[in-house]
């Protein structure tokens, strides 16, 4: 084996396990959240697919409502490809930091099981709660969620570009069309 062939080979070993090791950097949720301005109605502009929307097509909404310090009631509704409205009503509550909650839309008596609660981060918000991104420490989850049925341009641009110091993928994302209602 020539010099070069072990040296090429040695740099590509280093670079497999520089690439398998390297880790990206833990996800942040923003530093403060006024869950009162937080409540109301939400548009979902994009989401990544994920299993428990895939029959929804199209008016992804949902609806936050402060029951308590200690809960949130959680309405998401959407539409499907055959016009079926479909409605989920759960719960979510504060998980150690003010823009972090965890949610669950299992029965409450399964409430105690860690598994039935899923993270919601709020990972960037606009100033005056225009829009929100949120999404979970794994990254396998993502919404971009809006007050209006549509974002503007300006904030759709300004997101995008953020997404990728969160460790998110833009090109995985997939539109939420939104009719008139």
């Amino acid at each position: 084996m020539t010099t070069w062939v072990r040296r090429g080979l040695a740099a590509l070993i280093v670079s497999v396990c520089a690439s398998a090791t390297a880790q990206v950097a833990p996800l942040e949720s923003i530093p403060t959240l006024d869950v009162t301005r937080y409540m109301g109605t939400w548009y979902e502009v994009a989401n990544y697919p994920n299993r428990f929307q895939k029959d929804c097509v199209r008016d992804t909404t949902a609806t936050y409502r402060l029951i308590d310090a200690e809960r949130i009631e959680v309405t998401n509704q959407c539409t499907h490809a055959d016009g079926k409205q479909d409605v989920a009503v759960g719960l979510a509550r504060p998980a150690g930091a003010p823009a972090r909650l965890e949610v669950r839309f299992a029965p409450a008596w399964l409430s105690w099981l860690p598994m039935v609660w899923g993270d919601y981060w709020v990972i960037a918000l606009a100033d005056d709660y225009r829009y929100a991104v949120v999404g979970t420490p794994s990254r396998e989850y993502l919404w971009i969620l809006s007050r209006t049925p549509s974002l503007a341009a300006a904030d759709e641009q300004t997101i995008l570009a953020q997404l990728p110091s969160h460790g998110y993928d833009a090109s995985k994302l997939v539109r939420t069309p939104q009719t008139a209602r």
